[in-house]
C-alpha cells in the first residue's frame, strides 16, 4: 500500500521530534499515513537511543479516544517517549471545564504552554516554565515558573504536589514565593488570586474556593 505524505510532517528540534498532523483531512488517513511513515518511509527515525517527541494536533476537535490512537501508534515504537500531545482551541468550539493531560519533565529554559485547563505529569524544574490560559494542576514537583489565567482569567489557580516555584503569576498578578515556604510543609498546595493578592491553600480547598465564587455570582 502506497501512502502520500501530506498529512504528517516530522520536524527535528534541538532535544527530539515535533510530529505536525494536518487538522484538515479525515482522522483515519491522518492515523493511516502515521503508521505508515513509522513502518516504512521514516524507519531510521527508530533507531538509535530514546528520542522525545512533541505531537502538535492543530486546530482538530479530538475526543480521549482519538489521542489514544494517535499515542498507540507512536508507543509501539520502543525509542520514542512521548513528552506532550498539544492541540489548538478551534473557532467556536470552547470546553470551559476540559482538563488536558500531559505528562513528561519540563527541564530549565523549556516553556510549555495550553489553552485551556491542563493536568500536568511530571516536575517542573527550576528555569522551566508552564503557562495556561485556565487552571494548572502538577501532580509532581513545582520548582520552576508557572503562569495561570495568562488572558486575564483572575478565577484561575495553580496547584502542585509540590509546591516550591521560583515565580508563581495568575492573571496578572505576580508572586515570588517568601523565604519561608523553603521551611514550611508545602505538599498539596495551590495558589489563586483573593481580592488581587496571591494566597496559598490547601488542595483539598479547592472545592470551597470554586463553591465560594459560584455562590458569590449567584450561580
Amino acid at each position: 500500500m502506497t501512502v502520500k505524505s501530506k498529512h504528517v510532517r516530522i520536524k527535528g528540534i534541538k532535544d527530539g521530534l515535533v510530529f505536525l498532523l494536518d487538522d484538515k483531512c479525515p482522522f483515519e488517513d491522518l492515523l493511516s499515513e502515521l503508521r505508515y511513515k513509522l513502518e516504512h518511509s521514516h524507519q531510521n527515525i527508530l533507531a538509535g537511543p530514546i528520542v522525545h517527541v512533541d505531537i502538535k494536533l492543530g486546530e482538530r476537535v479530538v475526543t480521549e479516544e482519538d489521542k489514544d490512537a494517535v499515542l498507540d501508534i507512536l508507543r509501539g515504537q520502543g525509542n520514542l517517549l512521548i513528552r506532550s500531545v498539544e492541540s489548538l482551541p478551534v473557532p467556536g468550539v470552547v470546553d470551559q471545564d476540559a482538563l488536558f493531560l500531559m505528562s513528561g519533565m519540563l527541564r530549565s529554559g523549556q516553556v510549555l504552554h495550553h489553552t485551556g485547563n491542563l493536568l500536568f505529569l511530571g516536575d517542573v524544574n527550576p528555569g522551566a516554565t508552564i503557562t495556561c490560559s485556565g487552571d494548572i494542576y502538577i501532580l509532581g514537583a513545582l520548582r520552576g515558573m508557572a503562569h495561570a489565567g495568562v488572558e486575564g482569567n483572575e478565577e484561575a489557580i495553580i496547584a502542585a504536589s509540590l509546591l516550591a516555584p521560583t515565580q508563581l503569576r495568575i492573571a496578572d498578578i505576580i508572586s515570588r514565593p517568601p523565604d519561608e515556604w523553603e521551611t514550611r510543609e508545602s505538599s498539596m498546595d495551590f495558589a489563586y488570586l483573593l481580592n488581587g493578592a496571591m494566597q496559598i491553600d490547601k488542595i483539598h480547598n479547592i472545592v470551597k474556593l470554586r463553591q465560594g465564587l459560584n455562590v458569590f455570582k449567584g450561580v
